[in-house]
C-alpha cells in the first residue's frame, strides 16, 4: 500500500492543505510551529478514532472546538480528511487509486461523521464504485468487491448502520474478509507507527521474553533484539554486519539473559576484550542501534513516522541513516520523517522533500520539485546546502 496524497481541511493549523506525489519516503521541513507533528498526528487521530471513536479522538486533543482551526465556525464549520492511496502488491503493476474520505461536524455540543467515503475507478473512465459511503452512522456497502473490473458487473449494496453516528464504519466493516478495499485501509490506521525512542528507554533491563516489533518509545529494544536473533538471524546478521559503519568502534551486539530473568544488551567494542553492556554506551550508539533494529523488522509497517531522527546522532552518521530509511521504504513500508538537520537533507532527491510554509496564519505543504529554481541549483547542490542558505523559502525562520 503507498499513499498518494492527502488533502486536510481545518484541522488545527491546516485549514486547506494538500500533498500530492507522495514518495515511498517523504521528508518534510518546517520551522518550529509549522505544524509538521500536527501532519504525523492526522494518522494517530484516525487511528483513535478507529480504536475508539471520533468523540474520544477529539477529546484527546483538547476537543473540537481545539481541534478545528481558528476562524471556523463550530456549527457550521467540518474538519475534513481525503487520502488516496494505492494497494500495490507488486512494483509494476498498475492499480486503481482507492479514495477515503471523513467529514466531521459538532452539533448540540456532540461530535459526528457527518459523511464518511471509501470509493474507487478502475481505469479511467466509467463511474467510481462506493464501497463504503455513510452519513450520521447509517450508509451502504458494496458486498460483491471482487466483481468490480468485470465487464457488465453491477454494484450490490447492503444498507448498514452502526451504534452511535461517531464510530467510523470502516471499524465494524474492516473486519470482514468480503470488504477488501475497508480492511486495507483499516490495516494502515492499525499498524501505522511513529517512532519516539527514548534513550534512557534503550537502557533499561528489560523482562524475559520476545517482542516482534520496536514499541514507539523503545523501551523492549532488547526484547526485540532477542526475537531478531532467534527468529529473524539472517536479518539479525545483516545488522551487525552494517553495524562498524554505522558505529565506530563496535563489532558487535548480543542479548544476553541473565540469571535472574532478565535481557540484557552487550556492546563489543573491537578494541576490547570484554563486551560492556548497553547502559554505559553513547546515546548515540543505543540510538543508532535501535533504528537498525526498527528499520529491519521482517514485517515493515505500511507507513512509518519518524520525528527528528538526527537527534543525538553525529552529523557524519545522518547520510547512512538516510539510506537505511530508504531500504525501508522500498521493501514496503512507506516512511515520512520530519527534520531540523542539512545534513540529513542532503542524502534526500528533490522528489522526497516537503516543506510547510505559514500563510496567514495557516500552514500549507510545498513540493521541492515544484519549485524551478530548486530544480536548477539541485543540479549542482546538495538540497541540505541550500536550504541552510535560504534557498528554500518559507522553510527557514527569516
Amino acid at each position: 500500500m503507498k499513499i498518494e496524497s492527502i488533502t486536510i481541511e481545518n484541522f488545527k493549523v491546516f485549514k486547506k492543505a494538500m500533498v500530492k506525489n507522495l514518495p515511498k519516503m517523504a521528508v518534510f521541513l518546517g520551522t518550529n510551529g509549522s505544524g509538521k507533528s500536527t501532519f504525523f498526528d492526522i494518522f494517530g487521530f484516525l487511528g483513535d478514532a478507529l480504536q475508539n471513536n471520533i468523540t474520544i479522538a477529539l477529546n484527546r486533543r483538547g476537543g473540537f472546538q481545539e481541534v478545528i482551526s481558528r476562524g471556523c465556525d463550530i456549527n457550521k464549520d467540518f474538519i475534513k480528511f481525503e487520502i488516496k492511496f494505492r494497494n500495490r502488491v507488486d512494483e509494476n503493476e498498475t492499480t486503481p487509486v482507492i479514495t477515503y474520505y471523513l467529514e466531521i461536524g459538532f452539533e448540540q455540543g456532540k461530535a459526528y461523521i457527518s459523511h464518511e467515503l471509501l470509493k474507487y475507478r478502475r481505469g479511467q473512465y466509467g463511474a467510481p464504485w462506493h464501497f463504503l459511503d455513510f452519513s450520521k452512522g447509517e450508509g451502504n456497502a458494496i458486498i460483491n468487491e471482487e466483481e468490480y473490473g468485470n465487464e457488465g458487473a453491477k454494484a450490490v449494496r447492503r444498507k448498514q448502520k452502526v451504534t452511535s453516528p461517531d464510530i467510523l464504519a470502516i471499524k465494524g466493516l474492516g473486519q470482514f474478509e468480503e470488504f477488501k478495499a475497508i480492511s486495507t485501509f483499516r490495516n494502515l490506521l492499525e499498524k501505522w507507527y511513529i517512532s519516539n525512542f527514548k534513550i534512557e528507554n534503550g537502557r533499561n533491563f528489560s523482562d524475559t521474553g520476545i517482542s516482534g516489533h520496536l514499541s514507539v518509545n523503545g523501551d523492549n529494544l532488547a526484547q526485540v533484539t532477542k526475537y531478531m536473533y532467534d527468529y529473524h538471524k539472517d536479518l539479525f546478521d545483516k545488522i551487525l554486519e552494517k553495524l562498524p559503519r554505522r558505529i565506530t568502534g563496535i563489532n558487535k551486539v548480543d542479548a544476553k539473559e541473565t540469571e535472574d530473568g532478565r535481557i540484557i544488551l552487550k556492546f563489543q567494542d573491537k578494541n576490547f576484550q570484554d563486551p560492556f553492556i548497553a547502559r554505559y554506551v553513547s546515546d548515540g550508539t543505543i540510538k543508532m542501534f535501535a533504528y537498525m533494529i526498527l528499520l529491519h523488522d521482517p514485517e515493515p509497517h505500511p507507513l512509518l513516522c519518524i520525528e527528528e531522527p538526527e537527534n543525538f546522532l553525529h552529523p557524519d552518521l545522518l547520510l547512512q541513516l538516510c539510506e537505511e530509511i530508504r531500504e525501508y521504504s522500498e521493501k514496503g513500508g512507506q516512511v515520512f520523517v520530519s527534520s531540523h538537520s542539512p545534513d540529513f537533507v542532503n542524502g534526500l532527491t528533490l522528489g522526497e522533500l516537503f516543506f510547510l510554509v505559514k500563510e496567514n496564519g495557516y500552514t500549507i505543504i510545498k513540493s521541492a520539485k515544484d519549485d524551478d529554481l530548486l530544480k536548477d541549483l539541485a543540479k549542482e547542490n546538495r538540497l541540505g546546502w541550500l536550504w541552510r542558505n535560504g534557498y528554500i523559502k518559507g522553510a527557514n525562520i527569516s
